[in-house]
């Protein structure tokens, strides 16, 4: 998505905040609308949807937390969730329920611009772009072997499981500790060391049929996220 037409919501309560975030997306060639309520951003989102919302979690009206969840009810708008470096679990908890990126205060408004332009990218693939990409992702339940690009990937049944979750939803971001609920059937025996080691034995696999692509990026702090990058 170019960004001509690009239209930021930025949702922040601490006008400081917003007015710098709006003045480094402006030069960017973004434009900006600016809300400080979690309830008007709602009924913004529904009315006038945006290209993108970088939403706080602390605001009045309604949490951030509960305004993505709320949103994700109706629209599919990538959002960048705006939380303290110690609020972990809220983090978390965004990312959870369908928030497609963070930005830690206090942050860069350079990198936040950064993260803006990637997210858009990554979610303005045509219609035509994501059917032919999941097209060559074939999933042979049967056999517990996926066919990637025409290459015969052999997975155990537990790295399976952990791959069909990844490419579930493609561009969104699992924490380890939602691959362990959703992709694990013993759960109080696995730890976030052993999902790391599932997931670097799948990326081998990977490596041996496409080796000029990565599939399974690293979220550093959080989990996992999968996203066909062109060679």
């Amino acid at each position: 998505m170019s960004k001509a037409g690009s239209l930021i919501l930025v949702v922040e309560d601490e006008v400081t905040i917003a007015t710098v975030l709006q003045d480094f997306l402006r030069q960017a060639g973004f434009e900006t609308r600016h809300v400080e309520n979690g309830l008007a951003a709602i009924e913004i989102i529904k009315n006038s949807p945006p290209s993108l919302v970088i939403l706080d979690i602390m605001l009045p009206g309604m949490d951030g937390v509960k305004v993505c969840e709320t949103v994700r009810q109706f629209s599919n708008v990538p959002i960048i969730m705006a939380t303290a470096m110690v609020d972990e679990p809220d983090r978390l908890q965004g990312l959870e329920i369908g928030a497609d990126d963070y930005i830690c205060k206090p942050f860069s408004p350079r990198e936040v611009v950064a993260r803006v332009k990637t997210v858009l990218r990554r979610s303005g693939l045509s219609a035509d772009d994501m059917r032919r990409d999941s097209s060559q992702i074939q999933m042979d339940e049967l056999r517990q072997r996926v066919i990637l690009f025409g290459q015969s990937l052999e997975l155990t049944p537990t790295e399976f499981r952990l791959f069909r979750l990844l490419t579930s939803h493609p561009g969104r971001i699992f924490s380890r500790s939602l691959i362990i609920e959703m992709a694990y059937s013993e759960t109080d025996e696995i730890s976030e060391r052993i999902v790391d080691s599932h997931i670097k034995n799948i990326r081998k696999k990977i490596a041996a049929v496409q080796p000029d692509r990565e599939f399974i990026h690293s979220v550093y702090g959080i989990g996992y996220r999968f996203e066909i990058m062109k060679p």
